[in-house]
């Protein structure tokens, strides 16, 4: 088979750069290399080293383009790639005005094979290489949607979304048909590939105690997988979660009392935590995944990043489409930035580049397979182009450091800043 090496300034890391600073686990090569056999990387080293070590390699020069490990977003809703960006509304009237409405049109697979080719396409322009995605409750979403990742290649994360109350006709199922359609979806895909089945229950005001205790049950059974849910988004929903579970602690407990804490937890949003809540996030190592554009979007308030993943827990970021307002982890990364100057932390671009790929995969478990540009992982690369607008190349040719060049891309850049896309050693953009 033969070998391919690409060339350009590499970005590598060694640890998390938010526990004890950044400057010691980021590691930038001005002319580096990245060889690639088949679908994994073989080795990141300097340029020259690798051209002598490896004569017979075919070589592709990006010049003074990034080399990154492809972006993962650790949280989204494919069916809604069709309403985002839909104006006004906070959560519980967004889900009711536009979400349930178009979820209830994935019962057609056609409709759903089309939308999910269209979603995995954008994420692919905009660098993207991996998705987080809650289905809807149809089982044909969930088909529809590895389907399309497989024929791409991609890793994916996804499960059928379950949602047994407060849901329209047309999107509830039972507490026994969420168990029975999760169990034999993810008796089908998980392992698949490169597919990884989670439990999905939305999240606890639209599951009864039944429900929630079904697949409780089926994550006991099948540990391996992840499980993914929303948390703590915004205030009225705590409150409405309050009225519905008047014996819970706290929003956490509704889904610690039926078996849905644990370590492969991923809980998206986890804005407005009770200390008790944090405590037990970080015991049983859960994941949080920050999902800044659509907390701005939607009015959910600031996530605490650096509190919580200075703590050590295992923080992932995601566009969450479609109430996250883009497909771009660029701009979710500088929404991240925001929310944190808000919040009084500004967060390097070491950091934010961290965050969009090393810092998903530990989210989801993945560390070392996707997310990371190094010996052993996918073949999963993101090449941006450090200069791709008039407006950043401006900004760029004044750059004193790799930072410099780097940081106007991640608060500028859009899909023209995605120079190349390569998923599985093989190239698709």
């Amino acid at each position: 088979m033969t070998k391919t090496l690409l060339l350009g300034q590499t970005l590598t890391y060694s640890g998390n750069p938010f526990l004890n600073g950044w400057e010691p686990v980021t590691h930038h090569r001005r002319r580096g290399g990245v060889l690639i056999d088949g679908a994994k990387i073989v080795e990141v080293a300097e340029a020259d080293a690798l051209r002598a070590a490896h004569p017979e390699a075919k070589v592709i020069d990006y010049g003074n383009h990034l080399i990154s490990a492809g972006f993962v977003d650790a949280h989204m809703h494919y069916p809604q790639t069709g309403i985002i960006a839909s104006w006004g509304k906070q959560l519980i009237d967004w889900l009711n005005t536009y979400t349930f409405p178009e979820e209830t049109r994935f019962a057609s697979r056609p409709y759903a094979d089309e939308v999910a080719g269209r979603t995995l396409d954008l994420a692919l322009d905009h660098g993207t290489t991996t998705l987080t995605s809650f289905c809807t409750i149809h089982p044909e979403s969930v088909e529809a949607f590895f389907a399309a990742a497989q024929t791409r290649g991609m890793a994916v994360v996804a499960g059928k979304t379950c949602m047994d109350r407060n849901a329209p006709d047309g999107l509830r199922d039972t507490a026994q048909s969420a168990y029975d359609d999760s169990k034999r979806l993810l008796q089908a895909w998980h392992g698949r590939g490169r597919a990884t089945y989670a439990i999905s229950p939305r999240f606890s005001p639209t599951s009864t105690p039944d429900q929630l205790a079904a697949l409780g049950a089926l994550w006991a059974e099948f540990p391996d997988c992840p499980m993914q849910t929303h948390l703590s988004e915004q205030l009225p929903e705590i409150a409405w979660v309050r009225d519905l579970f008047p014996d819970a602690r706290d929003y956490l407990d509704t889904y610690e009392a039926f078996g849905l804490l644990g370590t492969k937890g991923l809980y998206g949003h986890a804005i407005h935590l009770t200390d008790r809540e944090r405590d037990r996030l970080a015991e049983v190592d859960a994941s949080l995944i920050h999902c800044p554009t659509s907390n701005t979007f939607i009015g959910s308030g600031l996530f605490d990043m650096t509190g919580l993943a200075g703590r050590g827990l295992r923080v992932g970021l995601a566009t969450d489409t479609g109430g996250g307002s883009s497909f771009s982890m660029l701009r979710t990364m500088a929404a991240a930035y925001e929310i944190g100057q808000l919040r009084g932390a500004a967060i390097h671009p070491a950091q934010l580049m961290w965050l969009a790929t090393e810092g998903s995969a530990r989210a989801l478990h993945m560390s070392g397979q996707i997310g990371h540009l190094g010996a052993g992982a996918a073949a999963d690369i993101t090449v941006l182009d450090l200069g791709s607008t008039p407006a950043i190349a401006q900004r760029t040719s004044r750059a004193e450091s790799v930072w410099d060049m780097v940081f106007p891309t991640l608060m500028m850049g859009d899909d023209r800043a995605v120079a190349a896309v390569w998923v599985g050693g093989t190239k698709l953009r």
